[in-house]
Protein backbone atom coordinates (compact mmCIF):
# COMPACT_ATOMS: atom_id res chain seq x y z
CA UNK A 1 0.00 0.00 0.00
CA UNK A 2 0.82 3.44 -1.12
CA UNK A 3 1.05 5.74 2.40
CA UNK A 4 1.26 8.62 0.16
CA UNK A 5 -0.62 8.25 -2.50
CA UNK A 6 -2.91 10.75 -4.59
CA UNK A 7 -6.64 11.80 -2.36
CA UNK A 8 -8.91 9.60 -4.21
CA UNK A 9 -10.23 6.69 -1.93
CA UNK A 10 -12.90 9.12 -0.77
CA UNK A 11 -12.11 12.45 -2.86
CA UNK A 12 -15.22 14.10 -0.65
CA UNK A 13 -15.18 16.52 2.69
CA UNK A 14 -13.89 14.93 5.52
CA UNK A 15 -13.72 15.78 9.22
CA UNK A 16 -10.83 14.58 11.53
CA UNK A 17 -11.06 14.26 15.36
CA UNK A 18 -8.00 12.75 16.54
CA UNK A 19 -4.14 13.99 15.21
CA UNK A 20 -1.56 15.92 17.90
CA UNK A 21 -0.20 18.90 16.57
CA UNK A 22 3.38 17.50 17.91
CA UNK A 23 2.87 14.93 15.35
CA UNK A 24 1.81 16.67 12.56
CA UNK A 25 4.80 19.11 12.04
CA UNK A 26 6.57 19.48 8.63
CA UNK A 27 10.07 18.12 8.46
CA UNK A 28 11.01 20.84 6.41
CA UNK A 29 9.65 23.36 8.32
CA UNK A 30 12.04 21.96 11.22
CA UNK A 31 14.90 21.57 9.53
CA UNK A 32 14.17 25.65 8.79
CA UNK A 33 13.41 26.40 11.95
CA UNK A 34 16.53 24.35 13.26
CA UNK A 35 18.60 26.73 10.87
CA UNK A 36 17.32 29.66 12.02
CA UNK A 37 18.01 28.35 16.09
CA UNK A 38 21.25 27.39 15.04
CA UNK A 39 20.40 23.96 16.33
CA UNK A 40 22.72 21.01 14.54
CA UNK A 41 20.65 18.36 12.83
CA UNK A 42 20.80 15.77 10.06
CA UNK A 43 21.40 17.90 6.96
CA UNK A 44 19.09 16.50 4.56
CA UNK A 45 14.95 16.40 5.06
CA UNK A 46 15.37 12.15 3.34
CA UNK A 47 17.99 11.95 6.28
CA UNK A 48 15.80 13.67 8.93
CA UNK A 49 12.76 11.70 7.64
CA UNK A 50 15.12 8.35 8.59
CA UNK A 51 15.70 9.78 12.48
CA UNK A 52 11.91 11.22 12.45
CA UNK A 53 9.53 8.49 10.97
CA UNK A 54 8.70 4.40 11.48
CA UNK A 55 7.73 2.31 9.01
CA UNK A 56 7.65 -1.14 10.89
CA UNK A 57 5.14 -2.23 13.86
CA UNK A 58 7.28 -1.77 16.78
CA UNK A 59 6.24 -0.50 20.45
CA UNK A 60 4.87 2.47 22.00
CA UNK A 61 8.33 3.06 23.60
CA UNK A 62 9.94 3.59 20.60
CA UNK A 63 7.00 5.50 19.19
CA UNK A 64 7.20 7.76 21.91
CA UNK A 65 11.33 8.16 21.63
CA UNK A 66 10.62 10.03 18.23
CA UNK A 67 9.48 13.12 19.76
CA UNK A 68 12.81 13.34 21.33
CA UNK A 69 14.12 14.15 17.91
CA UNK A 70 12.63 17.03 16.54
CA UNK A 71 10.48 18.81 20.00
CA UNK A 72 13.22 20.75 20.99
CA UNK A 73 13.57 22.36 17.69
CA UNK A 74 9.89 24.04 17.85
CA UNK A 75 9.14 24.09 21.48
CA UNK A 76 9.93 27.13 23.49
CA UNK A 77 10.09 29.30 19.71
CA UNK A 78 6.93 31.41 19.75
CA UNK A 79 7.52 32.04 15.75
CA UNK A 80 7.95 28.38 15.35
CA UNK A 81 4.62 27.32 17.48
CA UNK A 82 2.73 29.55 15.38
CA UNK A 83 3.87 28.87 12.13
CA UNK A 84 3.24 24.72 12.70
CA UNK A 85 0.03 25.68 13.59
CA UNK A 86 -1.00 27.89 10.36
CA UNK A 87 0.79 24.91 8.48
CA UNK A 88 -0.89 22.11 10.17
CA UNK A 89 -4.42 23.63 8.57
CA UNK A 90 -3.26 24.19 4.95
CA UNK A 91 -2.45 20.43 5.17
CA UNK A 92 -5.73 19.14 6.37
CA UNK A 93 -7.24 21.29 3.56
CA UNK A 94 -5.54 20.37 0.73
CA UNK A 95 -6.12 16.34 2.27
CA UNK A 96 -9.81 17.17 2.03
CA UNK A 97 -10.77 18.26 5.67
CA UNK A 98 -13.32 20.76 6.28
CA UNK A 99 -13.29 20.38 10.11
CA UNK A 100 -10.25 19.43 12.43
CA UNK A 101 -9.85 19.07 16.24
CA UNK A 102 -6.11 19.00 16.47
CA UNK A 103 -4.72 18.30 20.08
CA UNK A 104 -1.37 19.49 22.28
CA UNK A 105 -0.27 19.87 25.28
CA UNK A 106 0.90 23.19 26.07
CA UNK A 107 3.28 22.45 28.74
CA UNK A 108 4.88 20.56 26.22
CA UNK A 109 5.27 23.11 23.97
CA UNK A 110 6.40 25.78 26.43
CA UNK A 111 10.35 25.62 27.81
CA UNK A 112 9.36 27.19 31.22
CA UNK A 113 7.83 23.89 33.06
CA UNK A 114 9.56 20.67 34.46
CA UNK A 115 10.21 18.42 33.72
CA UNK A 116 10.23 18.11 29.52
CA UNK A 117 13.20 15.54 27.91
CA UNK A 118 14.18 17.54 24.97
CA UNK A 119 14.22 21.13 26.80
CA UNK A 120 17.73 22.58 25.56
CA UNK A 121 17.24 25.30 28.21
CA UNK A 122 14.75 26.88 30.33
CA UNK A 123 12.84 29.85 28.90
CA UNK A 124 10.07 32.27 29.39
CA UNK A 125 7.37 30.93 26.82
CA UNK A 126 4.63 29.76 29.44
CA UNK A 127 1.89 26.65 28.43
CA UNK A 128 -1.00 29.71 28.57
CA UNK A 129 1.30 32.18 25.98
CA UNK A 130 1.76 28.65 23.27
CA UNK A 131 -1.86 28.14 23.74
CA UNK A 132 -2.50 31.99 22.17
CA UNK A 133 0.10 31.76 19.71
CA UNK A 134 -1.89 28.14 18.58
CA UNK A 135 -4.85 29.64 18.40
CA UNK A 136 -3.59 32.31 16.40
CA UNK A 137 -2.06 29.96 13.63
CA UNK A 138 -5.27 28.17 13.51
CA UNK A 139 -6.84 31.14 13.51
CA UNK A 140 -4.87 32.80 10.12
CA UNK A 141 -5.11 28.89 8.42
CA UNK A 142 -8.83 28.94 8.83
CA UNK A 143 -8.86 32.50 6.94
CA UNK A 144 -6.16 31.49 4.14
CA UNK A 145 -7.53 27.82 3.26
CA UNK A 146 -11.08 28.39 4.23
CA UNK A 147 -11.36 25.47 6.64
CA UNK A 148 -12.63 25.34 10.38
CA UNK A 149 -10.03 24.02 12.84
CA UNK A 150 -10.38 23.66 16.71
CA UNK A 151 -7.97 22.94 19.47
CA UNK A 152 -8.16 19.77 22.51
CA UNK A 153 -5.66 20.80 25.40
CA UNK A 154 -3.76 17.42 26.76
CA UNK A 155 -3.44 16.79 30.49
CA UNK A 156 -0.63 14.65 30.39
CA UNK A 157 -0.94 10.71 32.56
CA UNK A 158 2.78 11.28 33.82
CA UNK A 159 2.55 15.33 34.86
CA UNK A 160 -1.08 15.13 36.95
CA UNK A 161 0.43 18.38 38.19
CA UNK A 162 -0.31 20.02 35.54
CA UNK A 163 -4.32 19.02 34.58
CA UNK A 164 -5.90 21.73 37.27
CA UNK A 165 -3.47 24.57 34.85
CA UNK A 166 -5.34 22.19 31.67
CA UNK A 167 -9.13 22.66 32.61
CA UNK A 168 -8.29 26.50 33.51
CA UNK A 169 -6.60 27.07 30.11
CA UNK A 170 -9.62 24.99 28.33
CA UNK A 171 -11.87 27.47 30.20
CA UNK A 172 -10.26 30.93 29.81
CA UNK A 173 -10.08 29.65 25.81
CA UNK A 174 -13.21 28.20 25.03
CA UNK A 175 -14.50 31.06 23.04
CA UNK A 176 -11.64 31.28 21.57
CA UNK A 177 -10.75 28.01 19.39
CA UNK A 178 -10.28 25.71 22.17
CA UNK A 179 -13.16 23.23 22.48
CA UNK A 180 -12.22 20.02 25.02
CA UNK A 181 -9.83 18.46 27.62
CA UNK A 182 -7.70 15.35 26.20
CA UNK A 183 -5.63 12.90 29.00
CA UNK A 184 -2.67 11.17 26.82
CA UNK A 185 0.40 9.46 27.82
CA UNK A 186 1.12 5.79 29.27
CA UNK A 187 -1.79 4.12 30.02
CA UNK A 188 -0.51 1.42 32.44
CA UNK A 189 -0.15 5.08 35.07
CA UNK A 190 -3.23 5.13 37.24
CA UNK A 191 -4.66 8.15 35.73
CA UNK A 192 -8.25 7.51 37.98
CA UNK A 193 -6.50 7.07 41.19
CA UNK A 194 -4.82 10.49 40.54
CA UNK A 195 -6.59 13.09 42.40
CA UNK A 196 -5.16 15.70 39.87
CA UNK A 197 -6.80 14.38 36.87
CA UNK A 198 -9.81 13.74 38.90
CA UNK A 199 -9.97 17.32 40.00
CA UNK A 200 -9.32 18.79 36.38
CA UNK A 201 -12.20 16.40 35.03
CA UNK A 202 -14.58 17.12 37.70
CA UNK A 203 -13.92 20.76 36.78
CA UNK A 204 -14.51 20.17 33.31
CA UNK A 205 -17.88 18.78 33.89
CA UNK A 206 -18.85 21.20 36.39
CA UNK A 207 -17.93 23.76 33.22
CA UNK A 208 -19.32 22.03 30.72
CA UNK A 209 -15.55 21.61 29.15
CA UNK A 210 -16.03 18.75 26.52
CA UNK A 211 -13.96 15.66 27.42
CA UNK A 212 -12.04 13.01 25.31
CA UNK A 213 -9.78 10.50 27.09
CA UNK A 214 -6.85 8.50 25.54
CA UNK A 215 -7.66 5.01 26.44
CA UNK A 216 -7.75 1.24 25.57
CA UNK A 217 -5.19 1.78 22.95
CA UNK A 218 -2.33 -0.02 24.23
CA UNK A 219 -4.32 -0.52 28.09
CA UNK A 220 -6.70 -2.83 28.55
CA UNK A 221 -10.79 -2.13 28.54
CA UNK A 222 -10.48 -1.38 32.50
CA UNK A 223 -8.82 2.29 31.35
CA UNK A 224 -11.98 2.88 29.06
CA UNK A 225 -14.43 2.04 31.82
CA UNK A 226 -12.21 4.24 33.45
CA UNK A 227 -12.09 7.39 31.58
CA UNK A 228 -16.15 6.59 31.15
CA UNK A 229 -17.38 6.30 34.52
CA UNK A 230 -14.50 8.18 36.52
CA UNK A 231 -14.03 10.51 33.94
CA UNK A 232 -17.32 10.94 32.12
CA UNK A 233 -15.23 11.11 28.86
CA UNK A 234 -17.46 11.94 25.92
CA UNK A 235 -15.22 10.44 23.17
CA UNK A 236 -12.65 7.53 23.53
CA UNK A 237 -9.21 8.14 21.90
CA UNK A 238 -8.35 4.70 19.97
CA UNK A 239 -10.13 2.67 22.45
CA UNK A 240 -9.66 -0.92 20.33
CA UNK A 241 -9.68 -2.81 23.41
CA UNK A 242 -13.25 -2.10 24.74
CA UNK A 243 -14.50 -5.44 22.59
CA UNK A 244 -12.43 -7.27 25.05
CA UNK A 245 -15.19 -6.44 27.67
CA UNK A 246 -17.89 -7.56 26.19
CA UNK A 247 -20.20 -6.05 28.71
CA UNK A 248 -18.67 -2.53 28.33
CA UNK A 249 -18.38 -2.91 24.66
CA UNK A 250 -22.25 -3.85 24.75
CA UNK A 251 -23.11 -0.68 26.87
CA UNK A 252 -21.39 1.76 24.77
CA UNK A 253 -22.51 0.80 21.33
CA UNK A 254 -26.12 1.55 22.76
CA UNK A 255 -24.70 5.34 24.29
CA UNK A 256 -23.23 5.28 20.38
CA UNK A 257 -20.18 6.46 22.47
CA UNK A 258 -17.93 7.92 19.85
CA UNK A 259 -14.36 6.03 18.71
CA UNK A 260 -11.45 8.16 17.63
CA UNK A 261 -10.05 5.49 15.43
CA UNK A 262 -6.28 5.84 14.34
CA UNK A 263 -5.75 2.16 11.92
CA UNK A 264 -2.52 2.97 10.38
CA UNK A 265 -1.20 4.38 14.32
CA UNK A 266 -2.10 1.16 15.44
CA UNK A 267 -0.21 -1.11 13.34
CA UNK A 268 2.91 0.75 13.96
CA UNK A 269 2.99 1.57 17.60
CA UNK A 270 2.36 -2.19 18.31
CA UNK A 271 -1.69 -1.43 19.75
CA UNK A 272 -3.23 -4.10 17.31
CA UNK A 273 -2.63 -6.92 14.55
CA UNK A 274 -0.44 -5.81 11.97
CA UNK A 275 -2.83 -7.58 10.14
CA UNK A 276 -5.31 -4.89 9.50
CA UNK A 277 -8.06 -7.96 8.53
CA UNK A 278 -7.70 -8.41 12.19
CA UNK A 279 -7.90 -4.91 13.19
CA UNK A 280 -10.81 -4.41 15.63
CA UNK A 281 -12.19 -1.53 13.56
CA UNK A 282 -13.77 -4.31 11.87
CA UNK A 283 -15.77 -5.62 14.53
CA UNK A 284 -17.01 -1.60 15.00
CA UNK A 285 -17.88 -1.36 11.53
CA UNK A 286 -19.97 -4.63 11.46
CA UNK A 287 -21.71 -3.32 14.70
CA UNK A 288 -22.55 -0.13 13.47
CA UNK A 289 -20.52 2.08 15.83
CA UNK A 290 -19.93 5.24 16.17
CA UNK A 291 -16.48 6.04 15.27
CA UNK A 292 -13.68 8.15 13.18
CA UNK A 293 -11.05 7.70 10.99
CA UNK A 294 -7.84 9.79 12.38
CA UNK A 295 -4.20 10.07 11.55
CA UNK A 296 -2.85 10.71 14.83
CA UNK A 297 0.68 11.26 13.98
CA UNK A 298 1.11 11.71 10.47
CA UNK A 299 4.76 13.33 10.63
CA UNK A 300 5.82 10.37 12.95
CA UNK A 301 4.18 8.03 10.79
CA UNK A 302 5.25 9.81 7.14
CA UNK A 303 1.69 9.24 6.43
CA UNK A 304 -1.59 11.69 5.81
CA UNK A 305 -5.25 10.72 5.99
CA UNK A 306 -5.61 9.20 3.32
CA UNK A 307 -3.20 6.60 4.07
CA UNK A 308 -5.90 5.54 6.47
CA UNK A 309 -8.70 5.80 3.95
CA UNK A 310 -6.67 3.36 1.81
CA UNK A 311 -6.36 0.85 4.94
CA UNK A 312 -10.20 0.64 5.67
CA UNK A 313 -10.89 0.61 1.76
CA UNK A 314 -8.19 -2.29 0.92
CA UNK A 315 -8.17 -4.09 4.40
CA UNK A 316 -11.49 -3.52 5.64
CA UNK A 317 -13.96 -3.32 2.14
CA UNK A 318 -15.23 0.14 3.12
CA UNK A 319 -17.12 1.98 0.46
CA UNK A 320 -17.91 5.16 0.19
CA UNK A 321 -21.00 5.10 1.67
CA UNK A 322 -19.20 3.76 4.44
CA UNK A 323 -16.54 6.81 4.42
CA UNK A 324 -19.91 9.02 4.23
CA UNK A 325 -21.09 7.51 7.59
CA UNK A 326 -18.04 7.27 9.59
CA UNK A 327 -17.75 11.48 8.74
CA UNK A 328 -21.57 12.01 9.61
CA UNK A 329 -20.31 10.38 12.52
CA UNK A 330 -17.87 12.66 13.29
CA UNK A 331 -19.35 16.07 12.50
CA UNK A 332 -22.23 14.79 15.04
CA UNK A 333 -19.93 13.73 17.78
CA UNK A 334 -17.32 16.72 16.86
CA UNK A 335 -17.03 19.05 20.07
CA UNK A 336 -18.43 22.59 17.69
CA UNK A 337 -21.25 24.41 19.48
CA UNK A 338 -24.80 22.55 18.31
CA UNK A 339 -25.08 25.81 15.48
CA UNK A 340 -21.72 25.18 13.83
CA UNK A 341 -22.25 21.20 14.12
CA UNK A 342 -25.50 21.70 12.11
CA UNK A 343 -23.50 24.15 9.42
CA UNK A 344 -21.51 21.21 9.78
CA UNK A 345 -23.06 18.88 9.15
CA UNK A 346 -25.33 20.62 6.20
CA UNK A 347 -22.02 21.16 4.42
CA UNK A 348 -21.24 17.21 4.25
CA UNK A 349 -24.86 16.63 3.35
CA UNK A 350 -24.55 19.10 0.40
CA UNK A 351 -20.82 17.91 -0.58
CA UNK A 352 -22.17 14.01 -0.39
CA UNK A 353 -25.39 15.04 -2.80
CA UNK A 354 -27.82 14.10 0.36
CA UNK A 355 -29.76 17.52 -0.16
CA UNK A 356 -29.37 20.30 -2.73
CA UNK A 357 -27.01 23.28 -2.46
CA UNK A 358 -28.26 25.79 -1.14
CA UNK A 359 -26.68 28.94 0.45
CA UNK A 360 -26.08 30.16 4.03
Amino acid sequence: MDKQCKRDTFNKAKVELHVHLDGAFKLSTILDVAKRRGITLPATEDEFRIVCTMSEPSSLTNFLSKFEQYMHVIAGDREAIKRVAYEFVETKAKEGVVYVEVRYSPHLLANSVEPIPWKQEKGDLTPDEVVRLVNQGLKEGEKAFGIKARSILCCMRHMPNWSMEVIEMCKKYRNDGVVAIDLAGDESLNCVANPGHRKAYEEAVRSNIHRTVHAGEAGPASVVREAVEVLKAERIGHGYNTVNDQQLYKKLLEEKMHFEMCPYSSKITGACDPDFTKHPLNRFKKDNANFSLNTDDPLIFDSSLETDYQIAKEYMSFTEEDFKRVNINAAKSCFLPEKEKKELLHLLYQDYGMIEKTSF
